[in-house]
């Protein structure tokens, strides 16, 4: 996938627009790391006020019956396919698209970007404040003159209004051009989608497990294992407790909805948004 820079942005210009295609309902951007990463440099750039979703099946499949989670997926400037299935999906449906844009991945690279181009980030989430600086301690040693130039790890409930104050006082203070969200489906979009209007960083970016695996809490599947599409099994090896029911609830629904998808893609007067549950 060819990409262009966006990193030097006249006044006034807009942010460029990523095309999109649906999946069982779900918009997916066609885009690869780089294509995100100069969209974050340009959004950054012109100040704006955004935030991007990073969806694996299980997202795509909570959207359909989380109204609220669809909204705010839906309000995203963009959703990026994380789930290896989802580029595959994207792929059968015709379009051009080299593979997935996995968010710990994603992660990782704006963070050697940004230790060359002084962008400034702000970490809001993981288990606890211990693994929090675990995390930032991590991430500096991969990227030395990385800024990091605040965090949080909130409590497992809903937040006072009190609190929620305090959270935008702490991120507008560090002065955060990327504030990035690790608090796990379906929580972090909403408070993405919920916060947005109220913080000054001009980017929102939700990844989930990144936090964890890059603060070394969690073991990453191995890379064929990425590439097969077999990253849920090995989760589901670590966690069985924990994802056993996610897996085989979604797993399924979601392949038989697509092949919906796919057959009337193929017939040639599919809707696009997929089939009807």
């Amino acid at each position: 996938m060819s990409t262009t820079s966006f990193e030097a942005v006249a006044p006034g210009s807009a942010l460029p627009a990523i095309e999109q295609a649906p999946v069982l309902g779900v918009p997916l951007a066609i885009v690869d790391y780089e294509l995100t990463l100069d969209w974050i440099d340009a959004a950054v750039a012109l100040g704006a006020r955004e935030y991007l979703c990073v969806a694996a099946v299980h997202t795509v499949m909570e959207s359909r019956e989380d109204a609220a989670l669809r909204e705010a997926v839906g309000g995203a400037a963009f959703t990026v396919p994380d789930g290896q299935p989802l580029a595959w999906a994207l792929r059968k449906l015709g379009h051009d698209i080299e593979g997935r844009v996995y968010g710990p991945e994603l992660m990782d690279r704006a963070c050697a970007r940004a230790a060359r181009s002084g962008l400034r980030f702000y970490l809001y989430g993981g288990r606890d404040e211990r693994a929090l600086a675990q995390l930032a301690a991590n991430l500096r040693e991969r990227h030395p003159g990385l800024q990091l130039v605040g965090g949080w790890s909130p409590p497992f409930r809903a937040l006072s209004d009190a609190e929620l104050d305090e959270v935008v006082a702490r991120i507008d203070a560090a002065r955060a051009d990327v504030v990035w969200v690790g608090i796990g489906v379906p929580k972090q979009e909403k408070w993405m989608a919920a916060m947005r209007s109220r913080l000054d960083a001009p980017v929102l970016v939700g990844v989930g497990a990144a936090f964890d695996f890059h603060a070394g809490l969690v073991p990453q599947a191995p890379a064929w294992m990425q590439r097969r599409g077999l990253e849920w099994l090995f989760r589901l090896a670590q966690e069985p407790r924990r994802l056993w029911k996610r897996y085989a609830r979604h797993n399924p629904r979601f392949v038989a909805g697509f092949a919906r998808q796919w057959a009337a893609h193929r017939r040639g007067h599919g809707r696009g948004v997929g089939d009807s549950r």
